[in-house]
């Protein structure tokens, strides 16, 4: 039987992004179900079915997971290959996509996902600066001391670069160009298949006013 991943709006949903990439990428059978994140009278009943109340969730069966670095790590254990497999890239490997589940607030909240969007104009705070260059010394370093084998990370897909698929379309979203391998590594993940099947996707999902940027920041 097939998983089932549900997820949110793909224009707006990292969340729902990274177990997706992972699915597709990692070459794994799918089924996707959207759950629409409009803001109206029937979210809550929408959400109110899934496990957390949010997406993304993956159905395997009977058997739920929810959280996408939780579903990511149980996707894991069933199909080899998702995290590198030499033991010192694979911890690194984790704690790099640790941090980026748990921390990097002031880029969540200061640049939010649009893939179709395009404010390269937006005003950075020192805050949103402070993350920016630690995603670019995340990437500039991971590339330097694994990646030798291929564009990304790792050299090939691994968990890793779906944790950082949604940075990768906010910084298209939000003009910034990274120099080096961090710009290199950026321009090899956006032309992934998988992500590159995403973006087209959300170009045409429903726009959201809770999410809209043009509303949100009307005079940045």
């Amino acid at each position: 039987m097939a998983y089932t991943l549900f997820i949110g709006n793909k224009n707006y949903s990292s969340w729902s992004l990274r177990p997706w990439l992972v699915l597709r990428q990692g070459g794994i059978p799918f089924q996707e179900e959207l759950v629409s994140l409009q803001d109206d009278p029937g979210k809550a009943a929408r959400l109110g079915r899934l496990p957390a109340g949010r997406v993304p969730v993956l159905a395997d069966g009977e058997v739920l997971v929810w959280d996408s670095l939780a579903i990511s790590e149980y996707l894991a254990e069933r199909h080899p290959g998702l995290w590198p497999a030499d033991p010192v890239a694979r911890a690194w490997a984790r704690c790099i996509s640790a941090e980026m589940h748990s921390g990097f607030m002031a880029l969540r909240s200061q640049m939010t996902m649009d893939v179709r969007g395009r404010r390269p104009h937006r005003r950075r705070s020192k805050e949103l600066l402070q993350d920016i260059a630690r995603v670019e010394r995340i990437w500039t370093d991971t590339r330097s001391r694994f990646g030798a084998r291929g564009e990304l990370l790792f050299g090939t897909f691994s968990i890793a670069d779906a944790f950082y698929a949604p940075v990768a379309f906010r910084f298209q979203t939000y003009g910034v160009a990274p120099g080096g391998p961090a710009g290199e590594y950026l321009r090899a993940l956006l032309a992934l298949p998988g992500m590159r099947e995403w973006e087209r996707s959300g170009a045409t999902d429903e726009k959201l006013a809770h999410y809209d940027l043009d509303l949100l920041y009307p005079d940045d």
